[in-house]
């Protein structure tokens, strides 16, 4: 004691009695221990837990005590959720804002990789490209339905895209909607000032046939029956051979970026979906399309069937097969029976009681025929027995046939088809009746129109998600313009939900309409029939094949595909210069 009093005195002040007692016992609780083993420590201040090892525990000299050994540790603190990192540039991916909506939305990224805004802060980059390329989106050029020319070139496109006048359509600007305007201007480069407008991709289609001429360059699943597809270097994306790596309007997207990073990332692709990543492989799969031609009267009679008994069976298809063979479905209007007991044709017979041998039914074999009206007004004309005939011979060869049959129930049932997933019906009616239309109870033959049950018929198809294509023979006139009866008919089929309205009874083309987002066609004209020159202004030289196009379970679009007779007996297609007569006529009858 007497040493700590003279240390503390020659600190240069003598410490009161009570402080000195603080001091001592201050030291006391701090002084070190004498042995190295935490087994040395009194036990109150034995380390627990992680600290009770062979580590020497040296306590800091005139450290404080804030808690009594014995009282528990304070709880951890409990783990609060907290946000994802944002993703680093070496894990981040950037999808161009101009992708179609589709490929955004589909887009999987890998395993430990994110998406960021900025494209500067990304290692891999989605986007207009054809290296690495993950899909190919293929684009219309379209213009509304009413415009004659059918065709540009890829050389006017571009340079109407630059702002240089050229083509059918110079000096009109190209309308785009912002995403394909993104699109191209990646991949042609920007337009110039006034080359392209663009609209709101619902504004399109209304703004095109309000300024026409005008054309658009729209995605093809935006199609829609009021555009026509303009070929592209003589290729459209409707074609079901379509090669998408040359037709021009293919667009690919790749992801871009680091070589290694991209080719190690193509070895883990884990999304579930198809494709690389999720994403789609391109918009437009030829598995789910589907084409219907839809032709005229037919009728292997008189001198049709003489000139086919001179030049052969064939003769008269040998420039509109392949028209109609390429067709998924093709479907014939022919008016007359088969009957073994057919006289040879006359190019001179007087009455209209026809009949057709049957050996002209290799005719409708090589054209591919798949489905037979047969609403005309001859299938009764030799009788009960050749009728059963002949449905005898569409039932050998595999073809469907509706419009007439074996009697009433069976003449008026519509027929339903399945093709790459699109469900079609037709269904048809002669709407003259009486002694055209023989089908009852007991007899077979067309059926006559029954408007009530037929609308019925059609609203049920549709809600079933059927695509009905509604036939009719009606009465023929030989004009143009449809006739009021006419468009009374059709329209009501039109509002019972069918997607087509064709008239078959037609001998000279006839004009049409969009009504309710229905196509109506009023007449078609003659496939196979012998009015050659017959009709004033020899209208009944020409007729039209429409082929109908049907994607993933919509219609979509409309090709009118011209024809003309150059004898009794033989269609061809026509010239360019034939077939923009035609139109400029058909289309002014139509009010367009």
């Amino acid at each position: 004691m007497r040493s700590l009093t003279a240390r503390i005195s020659l600190a240069g002040r003598l410490v009161p009695g009570i402080l000195i007692l603080l001091v001592l016992l201050s030291a006391c609780l701090s002084a070190p221990p004498t042995g190295n083993s935490p087994t040395d420590l009194p036990p109150e201040l034995a380390p627990t837990g992680a600290e009770n090892s062979a580590t020497t525990h040296t306590p800091t000299p005139f450290q404080p005590i804030t808690a009594t050994p014995t009282e528990p540790a304070p709880p951890a603190p409990t783990p609060t959720a907290t946000a994802s990192p944002a993703p680093t540039p070496q894990q981040a991916i950037w999808l161009a804002s101009y992708l179609p909506a589709a490929l955004q939305e589909s887009f999987k990224p890998p395993q430990g990789y994110g998406l960021v805004d900025e494209e500067q802060n990304a290692l891999l980059r989605l986007q207009v490209g054809d290296q690495n390329a993950v899909s190919r989106w293929v684009y219309a050029l379209v213009a509304p339905f009413s415009t004659i020319p059918d065709e540009v070139s890829l050389q006017d496109l571009r340079r109407s895209w630059r702002g240089e006048a050229s083509g059918p359509f110079a000096g009109k600007p190209i309308l785009v909607d912002e995403r394909t305007q993104g699109v191209f201007s990646a991949w042609w480069g920007e337009p110039s000032d006034g080359a392209v407008r663009v609209l709101d991709a619902g504004r399109l289609l209304e703004r095109a046939w309000e300024d026409q001429p005008a054309w658009a360059i729209i995605p093809f699943e935006a199609l829609e029956p009021r555009w026509v597809v303009l070929k592209v270097d003589g290729q459209t994306p409707l074609a079901k051979d379509l090669d998408l790596q040359a037709y021009p309007l293919t667009v690919p997207f790749s992801l871009q970026g680091d070589a290694n990073v991209i080719a190690g990332l193509s070895q883990i692709d884990n999304s579930d979906k198809p494709g690389t990543f999720g994403l789609p492989a391109t918009n437009r799969d030829p598995g789910k399309l589907t084409t219907v031609a839809m032709t005229g009267v037919t009728a292997l009679v008189r001198a049709t069937a003489f000139t086919m008994r001179r030049n052969g069976v064939l003769y008269p298809d040998q420039d509109v097969r392949e028209i109609l063979r390429q067709a998924d479905i093709a479907h014939v209007s022919n008016e007359i029976p088969f009957t073994p007991d057919c006289p040879p044709p006359n190019p001179q017979q007087a009455d209209l009681r026809f009949c057709s041998d049957p050996a002209y039914m290799a005719l409708l074999e090589d054209i591919g025929t798949d489905v037979v009206e047969l609403t005309g007004d001859h299938f009764g004309d030799w009788g009960p027995e050749a009728m059963l005939y002949t449905l005898g011979l569409y039932d050998d060869a595999g073809w469907v046939y509706y419009g007439g049959g074996k009697d009433r129930n069976d003449a008026r049932a519509a027929r339903t088809l399945e093709h790459n997933g699109n469900r079609i019906a037709f269904i048809g009616c002669n709407g003259k009746g009486g002694g055209y239309a023989t089908a009852s109870e007991s007899q077979p033959g067309a059926v006559a129109c029954d408007f009530d049950w037929m609308t019925r018929e059609i609203s049920r198809l549709t809600e079933e998600g059927y695509l009905v294509i509604a036939t009719f023979q009606h009465f023929e006139y030989y004009t143009y313009y449809a006739q009021p009866d006419q468009v009374r008919d059709f329209r009501r089929l039109a509002e019972a939900g069918a997607a087509i309205v064709s008239g078959s009874q037609a001998h000279q083309p006839q004009g049409m309409e969009f009504f309710d987002g229905t196509f109506i066609h009023y007449g078609l004209g003659n496939l196979f029939f012998d009015q050659y020159q017959f009709c004033t202004d020899f209208a009944c030289d020409d007729g039209f094949i429409d082929r109908h196009v049907f994607y993933d379970g919509r219609y979509i679009s409309t090709e009118l595909l011209p024809i003309k007779f150059i004898d009794f007996a033989r269609p061809r297609p026509m010239t360019q210069d034939e077939r923009v007569q035609l139109l400029q006529k058909v289309f002014f009858a139509s009010g367009w």
